[in-house]
């Protein structure tokens, strides 16, 4: 069976996704810059109301991931409160100033979220040379990338997809996401040879996702 994690920004959206029969979400803040920090209170009311994994953005800001002391401070912060909560996976990425993998740093952050899991997000997509980061990646220790393929959206990113997969093999999952919807994603999932995929789907512009689409989803990534 295909897994699939739905972006969610608000708890609404979240309830809409377990009960439509997503298997994962990634909660977030932030929508208008693609994802930051949910606040505490908002993950302790999903982690409370869904029955499925939350895995939880840990990004300060938006704009690129190049942190500062001080950011990266606020990162590690993050990442305790939320191991307090027992939240069930951790989203991060940090690069540096010459788009390659801050590795010391992804280092330490997921040694600290241990055991939680955690999923290097789409800073992936901003590295120069993705075969190189992604093994340094899974050096790291990241059970995840969540990835376009290094491209502005999965189907411009597909002949990549399919590279990362094959190099990955089983040492880390390679998750598409990034316009990822029930029209394509047979596609890339055959094309990719993936077994876990992402998308918020949201069709209608605003924040709440839609179930049909997340049911159309599931049915066509298994189909």
């Amino acid at each position: 069976m295909i897994q699939l994690e739905i972006a969610c920004f608000n708890p609404e959206s979240a309830i809409i996704a377990a009960q439509a029969g997503a298997d994962r979400i990634e909660l977030c803040d932030g929508i208008e810059v693609g994802g930051t920090t949910p606040n505490l209170e908002m993950t302790q009311k999903v982690l409370t109301q869904v029955p499925i994994p939350v895995y939880v953005m840990v990004r300060p800001r938006g704009g690129d991931f190049v942190y500062t002391d001080a950011e990266f401070q606020a990162i590690k912060d993050s990442i305790a409160d939320f191991k307090k909560l027992q939240v069930h996976g951790l989203v991060f990425g940090i690069l540096k100033e010459d788009d390659t993998l801050d590795e010391a740093r992804n280092r330490l952050l997921v040694a600290l979220a241990h055991p939680i899991p955690c999923t290097f997000h789409r800073a992936f997509d901003r590295v120069k040379h993705w075969e190189i980061a992604l093994e340094q990646i899974i050096d790291c220790g990241f059970s995840t990338v969540l990835t376009s393929g290094t491209k502005a959206n999965v189907m411009e990113g597909l002949h990549e997809l399919q590279a990362m997969q094959q190099q990955a093999g089983d040492r880390i999952t390679i998750m598409p996401g990034g316009g990822l919807r029930s029209s394509n994603v047979r596609q890339i999932i055959h094309a990719a040879g993936v077994h876990f995929v992402h998308s918020s789907a949201i069709t209608d512009g605003g924040t709440l996702a839609n179930p049909e689409e997340i049911i159309a989803i599931k049915k066509e990534s298994n189909a």
